[in-house]
C-alpha cells in the first residue's frame, strides 16, 4: 500500500506539471459570459437550494428573501443557467483549441458554490454522517442502522437522516466508511461541518477526474478536452454528485485512476487501484474484472492467460485483504445488504420496476388478480440477470484499446438492470464512455446528462411518480429494440466487409496465378 501511495502521488505530480496550461485563465477570457453564467447558475442553486434541500438541518445560510414558488423559480433557473453554459462552453471548445488544464479553473468557479452549500437532491450524506458515527462509536454499520443512534446518544445526528433510511444498514464498502469514520470523529454532533467534511472527501473524486481523465483520454485515442466537458463541467456530476455529496463521485475519480493505469502498462497497479475504489462502493469491481481479463487475454497461451490472471486475483484479495484489516470491519460488507438496501426504493425510471408497475395494472384492467411485488420480485431477478448477460458479452470482447467502452457500457447496463436505477448511477459509466472517441459527438450521450439532471427534485425525490411507470416502460422497450436494431445492422455491416475483404483477397491469388 506505501508503494502505491508513492507510485500515485509521483504519478500525479508529473500529471500536474504536463497538463497545468501556461495561460490558465485562457478560457474565461475566451468565454466570460458562459463561464459567468454557469458561476450565476451554481450561486442561484445555492442560495434558493438552503430553503429546498429538505430536511430538518438549517444551513449556515438561510436566505428569507426567497420563499414559496419563488424560490423554486429561482432553483430550477439556476438548473437551466448551468446547463445552457455547459452546451455554450462546449461549442466554444469545438471551435477552438485549449488545454486541457485550462478547464480546471471553470470548474472551481462553477463547483464551489455547490461544494459549500447545503446537500441538494438527496439526504446520503446525513445517512453517511449517521454510519461513520456508528463506526467511531465502535459499533459495524454493517449490522447497525443509523436508528441505534438514539440510544447512544446522537439523537441529533440521527434527526438528520431521511427516515427512509433509519432503519437500513451501510452498503457501502470499508475503505469509505473508514474515512467517513475519522470524519465523524473530528466534526462530532455538528451536522454541517461533518457534511462539509464528508463532501471534502467525496471532492477527491473530482480532483481525480481533473487530473487523470485527460491523461485516460489521451491513451484512449480520443480528445482530453471534450473527455473533461463532459465529466468535470457536466451538470449532472456538479449537480448529482457535488451537491448531492455522494460517494459515487470519489468511487469513480479512484476508478478512473485504475483504468488510465491499464491503458498505460500497469495492469497490476489498475487492478489494485480499482479494487480500493471497490472498497468505496462495489460497482466498480467490475472495472478490476475488466483489466484483469484483458491483461490476460493478450497472452497467447492459455498457461501465460491464466498465470496472468492468478496474478490478477492475487493483487486484488491483498488489497481487499489489507483494507478490511486496517479499517477492522470485517468482510460483513459483501452481504445481501449491497441489494436489499438499494431494492426498498421503487422507481420510475428502473426498468425491472416500470415494467412490473405496468403488467401488474394491464392485467388488473383484464380482471387478473396481479401482485406488483410479485411481478416485481420476478423481474429485478431477470433484469440483473439481462444485466450480467450484456456484461459477460462485453467483456468477452474487451482488448486493452477497447476496455473504457467495453466497461462503460457494461456499467452502465448494471446500473440500468439494478434494483434501483438513480440518475447519477449513470456516471459510472459516463467517464469511461467520455473518453470513447464514438460517444465523444454523441448528442444523445449529452441528452442522456442533461435529462438526468432534472428527474430528481431538491429534496431527493424522483419527479416522476411510479404511476408514470407506462410510459417509461414504452421507452426502455423502444430503447431496446433500437439498440437491437442497431447491433444488427453493425453486425450485418461487419460481415459484408469481412465476406468483401475475403473476395477481394481470392481475386488477388487467382491474378497472380
Amino acid at each position: 500500500m506505501p508503494g502505491l501511495t508513492r507510485t500515485l502521488l509521483r504519478d500525479m505530480g508529473r500529471l500536474i506539471r504536463s497538463d497545468a496550461p501556461r495561460a490558465p485563465l485562457a478560457l474565461l477570457r475566451a468565454a466570460p459570459g458562459w463561464v459567468s453564467l454557469g458561476a450565476g447558475g451554481s450561486l442561484l442553486l445555492t442560495v434558493s437550494g438552503a430553503r429546498l434541500g429538505g430536511g430538518s438541518v438549517t444551513w449556515w445560510f438561510h436566505p428569507r428573501v426567497l420563499a414559496g414558488t419563488g424560490t423554486k423559480v429561482v432553483f430550477y433557473a439556476g438548473i437551466a443557467a448551468l446547463a445552457l453554459a455547459w452546451l455554450g462552453l462546449g461549442r466554444v471548445l469545438l471551435r477552438r483549441r485549449f488545454a486541457a488544464g485550462q478547464l480546471w479553473p471553470v470548474a472551481v468557479i462553477w463547483c464551489l458554490p455547490l461544494a459549500l452549500g447545503a446537500p441538494l437532491f438527496s439526504r446520503d450524506v446525513y445517512s453517511y454522517l449517521a454510519q461513520g458515527t456508528i463506526a467511531h462509536l465502535g459499533l459495524s454499520p454493517y449490522t447497525h442502522a443509523p436508528a441505534v443512534l438514539a440510544q447512544l446518544g446522537h439523537a441529533r445526528v440521527l434527526s438528520a437522516v431521511d427516515p427512509f433510511w433509519r432503519s437500513a444498514t451501510a452498503p457501502y464498502g470499508p475503505l469509505f466508511l473508514g474515512a467517513i469514520s475519522a470524519a465523524a470523529g473530528l466534526t462530532g454532533s455538528h451536522l454541517i461541518a461533518g457534511a462539509l467534511a464528508i463532501r471534502a472527501i467525496e471532492l477527491i473524486g473530482l480532483v481525480l477526474l481533473g487530473l487523470f481523465v485527460p491523461r485516460l483520454a489521451r491513451a484512449a485515442g480520443a480528445d482530453p478536452v471534450r473527455a473533461l466537458w463532459l465529466t468535470l463541467l457536466s451538470p449532472l456530476v456538479l449537480l448529482q454528485l457535488v451537491a448531492a455529496g455522494h460517494n459515487d463521485l470519489l468511487m469513480v475519480g479512484v476508478m478512473v485512476v485504475g483504468i488510465t493505469l491499464a491503458l498505460e502498462g500497469r495492469p497490476l497497479w489498475a487492478v489494485a487501484v480499482c479494487t480500493l475504489a471497490a472498497a468505496i462502493k462495489v460497482p466498480a469491481i467490475a472495472a478490476a474484472v475488466f483489466v484483469a481479463f484483458a491483461w490476460a487475454r493478450a497472452e497467447s497461451g492459455w498457461a501465460q492467460r491464466i498465470a496472468r490472471a492468478a496474478k490478477a486475483i492475487a493483487a486484488a484479495i491483498a488489497v481487499g485483504a489489507a483494507v478490511t484489516l486496517i479499517t477492522g470491519f470485517g468482510i460483513g460488507w459483501i452481504s445481501s445488504a449491497l441489494f436489499s438496501t438499494p431494492a426498498r426504493v421503487h422507481l420510475a425510471i428502473t426498468p425491472a420496476t416500470d415494467l412490473s408497475w405496468t403488467a401488474a395494472s394491464l392485467l388488473r384492467d383484464l380482471g387478473a388478480s396481479a401482485s406488483f411485488k410479485g411481478i416485481q420480485s420476478v423481474l429485478r431477478v431477470v433484469a440483473f440477470g439481462a444485466s450480467v448477460v450484456v456484461g459477460i458479452a462485453l467483456l468477452g470482447r474487451t482488448r486493452r484499446e477497447t476496455l473504457p467502452k467495453h466497461l462503460g457500457l457494461a456499467l452502465v447496463a448494471f446500473a440500468l438492470g439494478g434494483p434501483a436505477a438513480w440518475p447519477w448511477y449513470l456516471c459510472w459509466g459516463l467517464a469511461m464512455l467520455a473518453v470513447w472517441p464514438r460517444a465523444q459527438t454523441s448528442r444523445a450521450l449529452v441528452v442522456a446528462i442533461l435529462v438526468a439532471t432534472l428527474l430528481v427534485k431538491p429534496d431527493g425525490i424522483l419527479a416522476l411518480p411510479v404511476g408514470s411507470s407506462p410510459v417509461f416502460a414504452a421507452l426502455w422497450v423502444a430503447a431496446l429494440a433500437g439498440a437491437w436494431y442497431a447491433w444488427i445492422r453493425r453486425g450485418g455491416r461487419g460481415r459484408r466487409a469481412e465476406l468483401s475483404e475475403g473476395l477481394g483477397a481470392a481475386r488477388s491469388v487467382l491474378v497472380e496465378h
